[in-house]
């Protein structure tokens, strides 16, 4: 990846990895970027690094614009290791008395991570940093997704340096918006349901405080992804959505199965709540990813989650999905819980027992059916269906 001027004398000096396959527990299929920004001016700022194996990559691409040496500020957004794992190596370029800006939570996380002697200079927000013909802003986002969070707003060129906020786990040479494919925004949605539906509540406010000031926004950089150029408003309302945790007219039907009970169930209930108008995806927990099944949970109105019971237990594979999902905190669904059994059943019960305490509203006591589904267990799970797609539809 070369360096891209993204503004005058403003670069995106990042770089692509193109095989990362898992972030956290998060599919990456797409791989992803590590983007960083310089900025030339009477003084010559860097925002964010890279993770550190791509640390000579990054230093490749400030210089083949300036010499890493005249660096005159770096500013970290954000410092987790994926945008801070270059620090050291630019921190020695650059030299260790150069000033380091980051909030006063990241100064004292960097300090955690590294044992450099580095010249912190912790920011306020809306605290500003003058470099020469052009000014940054540095504003609090505090949660998103880390404590040390903040992004870095440039306001004579209306850009603002979003660190992880509205990024995408995306590998690409195309940098921008309106050079990408259609499946950017998915991957937006699917960064926002993975990392971000647990700090909702807090981006809502944020982005309610950002519209309130009054600052123009032509383009948004995050640190993962494309940029936004052509239209950030989009990338901003839909966060507006997903802040709200505003759903559409859909349930996701979750489940496994040991010996196609459960599935047969599974279909039953979806063709049920189908008969009611109201969209509904089947989703297989082994033949899925947690992460592409939060991305469906992210706008559903119900979630209606299918077990068999394993010694005693729910099966391991519905455990983890709804650990997982609990951690990431959706909220305002409808829930459901059904599944098989062969001589004991308390999968179901455990089931409901999660999603009642994600404080779903529940669907009656969902199917439990002993071995194969018979005729009138099968009617049984489309009326359970009919049920769960009405309530949907009275929302």
């Amino acid at each position: 990846m070369k360096p891209t001027q993204i503004a005058d004398g403003i670069y995106d000096v990042g770089v692509i990895d193109w095989n990362i396959r898992d972030f956290h527990g998060y599919s990456t299929y797409r791989g992803s970027s590590y983007n960083a920004f310089l900025i030339i001016d009477e003084k010559v700022a860097l925002i964010d690094t890279v993770k550190a194996p791509f640390a000579d990559q990054l230093i490749g691409n400030i210089s083949q614009i300036i010499d890493p040496k005249k660096i005159d500020v770096v500013v970290s957004n954000h410092t987790e290791m994926d945008h801070t794992g270059a620090l050291p190596k630019i921190m020695t370029l650059v030299g260790a008395d150069k000033p380091l800006y980051c909030s006063k939570l990241g100064a004292k996380n960097l300090a955690g991570h590294f044992p450099d002697k580095w010249n912190y200079h912790p920011v306020k927000d809306g605290e500003e940093l003058s470099l020469g013909k052009r000014t940054l802003s540095f504003i609090e986002t505090r949660m998103i997704h880390w404590p040390d969070s903040m992004f870095s707003y440039l306001k004579e060129d209306h850009i603002l340096f979003s660190s992880d906020g509205f990024g995408q786990h995306y590998a690409g040479f195309e940098k921008f918006d309106d050079q990408a494919d259609s499946e950017m925004m998915l991957q937006a949605k699917k960064y926002y349901a993975n990392i971000l539906m647990l700090y909702a509540p807090r981006i809502l406010k944020l982005l309610e405080k950002v519209v309130a000031s009054g600052i123009q926004i032509d383009m948004i950089c995050p640190d993962h992804g494309v940029l936004w150029r052509k239209d950030p408003g989009k990338i901003i309302d839909a966060y507006f959505k997903w802040s709200r945790q505003e759903t559409e007219n859909k349930a996701v039907v979750v489940y496994d199965t040991m010996w196609k009970s459960t599935e047969t169930m599974a279909n039953a209930i979806a063709e049920g709540i189908s008969s009611t108008g109201a969209m509904v995806k089947l989703i297989h927990i082994r033949s899925s990813h947690r992460s592409e099944i939060m991305t469906d949970v992210l706008d559903a109105a119900a979630v209606i989650v299918g077990s068999p019971t394993l010694n005693n237990q729910m099966f391991p594979t519905v455990a983890d999905t709804l650990t997982y999902m609990k951690g990431l905190k959706p909220l305002g669904r409808i829930g459901g819980a059904f599944g098989s059994y062969g001589w004991s059943g308390e999968a179901v019960k455990m089931v409901a027992a999660e999603l009642e305490a994600m404080k779903f509203t529940m669907i009656d006591a969902g199917p439990r059916l002993q071995y194969v589904p018979d005729k009138a267990g099968i009617e049984a799970c489309i009326n359970y269906g009919k049920k769960i797609g009405e309530a949907i539809n009275a929302r």
